[in-house]
């Protein structure tokens, strides 16, 4: 029987011919990563068994979450970090001044790419899967035995595929796609399954579009999510990343427990309302709005940050309303800032962020009061998840989030632009 993408990378990084879904393998590791939250707790592990980094190339810390740091704490967490990072000799060590969102720097300094196999102390660790790679989150006690031995043990998922046709239309984006699939399916319709997306659609994807759609896989249970590496991820990966891409399709009698086929051209905007990224609306009542957060490892990215300032420009933010924008990296922030967007960002009336996850897990940077309502390009939603127990988080792309911020009420770019 023939095998699925996850199934050929799990295969050969396990040195397997073959492997099937439910098989238990240890497979070999091209990259393992952590950040200012769960490093320190794999440090702690490795220290108790006495361990060293095996491979100090291969380890990637990146100081994220309540970075620059928001209270003693975080500062201890971080200072836990730098330390093993220098006796361990870890290469890839990102702080403030090089840092960035962990899922959209890695990809940047071409540290993940085609072919690898990869575990990260993160859940959002499948992003990684837009460029071809087995990529997905652990827990920090197995990111200390990966560290400690290069290995992983897996159970080899099973896996739905999503056959994509048609393109995306006008102000619709990869944050609509993942939303009206995990609407579809539900927050347990992928659980531990590779979700595999193919078919002539794609090409109508940009890369952008694609890490955004891995990212939010395991919003729907999913061991991860994974693309094909084409012409646009490898153009991607060209003079960036550091390893040679490694391509791998899907066999013809490749077996999946589902096949479900999704026509671009008839999605809309779509919002995922609280408490769960499973309760999508693409219609809605006038919702009032207190808080706009555009940024995160889901979106924000360059082109993410391009598609709000297309609202935003010669255009204001309501009144009572906070708008906050979170280049992802340094890179795309300095790119955001050579394109004028920051300009537009800040003559609208928002603010603009040193890279950092912040208000996506309620760290800092855009804590919710009780009652406020938030439209965030963020990946959750639950209860309490950026601030107040009482507060409310509705999802969208970077065009709605901009939208909703001009209008002081969730809405769509077509409102504002048309």
């Amino acid at each position: 029987m023939g095998m699925t993408m996850t199934q050929k990378i799990l295969a050969a990084h396990a040195g397997l011919p073959s492997v099937t879904a439910g098989q238990l393998i240890e497979a070999q590791l091209d990259l393992t990563l952590a950040n200012d939250i769960t490093a320190p707790v794999a440090i702690r592990e490795m220290e108790k068994a006495c361990g060293h980094v095996l491979h100090p190339d291969k380890v990637a810390l990146v100081m994220d979450h309540f970075t620059p740091n928001k209270d003693i704490k975080a500062a201890c967490q971080v200072k836990c970090t730098r330390e093993f990072a220098d006796r361990e000799r870890i290469e890839h060590f990102f702080d403030v001044g090089r840092m960035g969102i962990e899922h959209a720097l890695l990809p940047e300094q071409g540290l993940v790419g085609a072919g690898d196999c990869i575990i990260g102390a993160d859940s959002h660790t499948c992003t990684y899967g837009a460029l071809g790679a087995f990529s997905t989150g652990v827990g920090s006690t197995d990111l200390a035995a990966g560290m400690m031995t290069g290995k992983c043990w897996f159970k080899v998922p099973a896996a739905l595929r999503f056959v994509l046709k048609g393109a995306l239309p006008k102000y619709v984006t990869g944050k609509d796609l993942i939303l009206h699939i995990i609407g579809m399916i539900g927050v347990d319709g992928a659980l531990y399954r590779s979700m595999e997306f193919t078919g002539e659609g794609i090409k109508s994807l940009s890369i952008d579009d694609r890490f955004t759609v891995c990212n939010m896989a395991i919003e729907a249970g999913a061991k991860n999510g994974i693309f094909p590496a084409d012409e646009i991820a490898l153009s991607y990966l060209k003079n960036r990343f550091r390893r040679k891409p490694v391509l791998y399709s899907a066999d013809e009698d490749a077996e999946y427990e589902k096949t479900i086929e999704i026509d671009l051209s008839e999605l809309k905007p779509t919002v995922a309302f609280p408490h769960l990224p499973e309760n999508t609306k693409t219609e809605w009542d006038e919702t009032i709005v207190h808080q706009i957060v555009i940024g995160s490892c889901t979106n924000g990215r360059i082109s993410d940050l391009r598609q709000a300032a297309e609202i935003l420009k010669d255009r204001k933010i309501a009144k009572n309303v906070r708008a906050i924008v979170i280049p992802a990296t340094q890179e795309i922030y300095l790119q955001a800032m050579k394109e004028g967007l920051l300009e537009i960002f800040i003559q609208a009336g928002a603010i603009v962020s040193t890279p950092t996850c912040g208000p996506c897990l309620g760290g800092h940077m855009g804590i919710l009061a009780d009652g406020e309502r938030c439209v965030s390009t963020t990946n959750r939603n639950f209860v309490g998840r950026m601030g107040h127990i009482t507060s409310e988080i509705y999802l969208a792309s970077p065009y709605t989030a901009a939208a909703s911020a001009v209008l002081g009420r969730l809405a769509t770019a077509a409102e504002v632009t048309e």
